[in-house]
């Protein structure tokens, strides 16, 4: 915590955890062990943020178009997924975080979902921090699909196409009850959003490192939170406002 203000802490981080596969051709690995190098480090950046006081982390895990890989990278991600959530339950309700995963749920095996309600089911009254994976998940899909759930309720006149309201429609999203990501940090220098939360990031302050996601440290992760910490978050409007309104 040297350097940061916990008063100035993002109440939500999001990260796109980018560069497995880059990190294991560099040292002539299988691209799978990228992956699990990959979750060891999400290992430790849950706990960092748990200890610091991070109130929500969303981690992209596996997009929607993550399904055209071959499938013997599928295959084994989503081993590596059940095996990693089976080993990760106890820590999850000893340290009061609660599991949440978004996405379309109804696309992963049948054992992966299974193992996901499990955690979901255990934590749900965890209050010390939200971890939420997005998994086979689209931002555009998201959306979509909760157009589709409004109209259904509009047309059995459960709510009037009237009242619906920005906030309102945000209640239909799979991150409904959240906040809105204060931070979204993309490892492996990409500079693009690659389909992800698309809608929650409309006043996202946005953080990118040359480093690959294995690499990631929690001094990687400080040096994200104090470049947010200096940075003016104006939501539309200018600095003199800022400064009247404080």
């Amino acid at each position: 915590m040297v350097g940061l203000i916990k008063e100035r802490l993002p109440q939500h981080i999001a990260i796109i955890m980018d560069g497995n596969g880059r990190w294991a051709n560099k040292r002539f690995l299988g691209r799978i062990n990228g992956h699990r190098k990959g979750i060891e480090v999400v290992k430790d950046t849950v706990e960092f943020c748990r200890e610091i006081g991070i109130g929500y982390l969303t981690l992209y895990t596996f997009s929607k178009e993550n399904w055209s890989r071959p499938q013997t990278e599928v295959g084994a991600l989503m081993e590596l997924l059940e095996q990693h959530l089976r080993n990760e339950l106890i820590k999850l309700v000893r340290n009061g975080i609660r599991f949440r995963a978004i996405g379309n749920i109804g696309e992963l095996p049948v054992k992966v979902q299974k193992v996901i309600k499990e955690v979901e089911d255990r934590t749900i009254n965890n209050t010390g921090m939200v971890l939420n994976l997005a998994l086979s998940y689209g931002g555009r899909a998201e959306i979509v699909e909760a157009a589709k759930r409004i109209a259904v309720e509009v047309r059995q006149d459960k709510i009037a196409a009237s009242d619906i309201t920005e906030d309102v429609f945000a209640k239909y999203l799979y991150t409904s009850g959240n906040p809105d990501p204060d931070l979204l940090i993309r490892t492996s220098g990409e500079f693009r959003i690659s389909n992800f939360l698309l809608w929650q990031m409309a006043y996202t302050e946005i953080y990118v490192t040359d480093v690959l996601w294995p690499d990631f440290n929690r001094q990687h992760l400080i040096e994200a939170l104090m470049d947010f910490q200096n940075r003016e978050r104006r939501f539309g409007l200018v600095g003199k406002q800022l400064k009247l309104g404080s």
